[in-house]
């Protein structure tokens, strides 16, 4: 009997999972961040960095943003694709939306020891302004 499984083919279907579950990143919470939302803190919020240079994950309430201060885009994100990990969370790029929120009044500058990221959410809509540490040599810890 154990001859006849061996030699036996299996056709099974295999298990795939999607994409974005494949490719998940974990985003670790950025240290000694500020975060403005219409020039006053958020009773709640965080922001998350991974690997790659120059883009952050940022948590309003209960809303997600990707901010990519490179290409001076921000996409909303659906919070359903952010899995939290402890104080850090799992997310996938492959999940963005292909078009970037309207973004206006983009602002990227060295304040000190912090990276400052000011933009208008559409043309008259809120503002948001993140200050994200900076390296001693002064590039983007994050």
């Amino acid at each position: 009997m154990l001859a006849i499984f061996s030699s036996a083919i299996c056709v099974c279907p295999l298990q795939t999972s999607s994409p974005s579950a494949e490719k998940k990143l974990v985003w670790r919470s950025v240290t000694f961040a500020i975060v403005k939302f219409n020039d006053e803190a958020p009773k709640s919020w965080n922001i998350y960095h991974t690997e790659k240079k120059g883009l952050l994950l940022v948590q309003l309430w209960k809303r997600y943003l990707l901010v990519d201060t490179k290409e001076q885009e921000a996409y909303e994100i659906d919070p359903q694709t952010v899995k939290p990990r402890g104080k850090d969370v799992e997310w996938s790029p492959a999940d963005k939306s292909d078009q970037p929120l309207e973004t206006t009044e983009w602002k990227t500058r060295g304040i000190g020891s912090m990276q400052l990221v000011r933009f208008r959410l559409g043309k008259d809509g809120h503002v948001l302004e993140l200050q994200v540490p900076l390296l001693i040599n002064g590039k983007p810890a994050y």
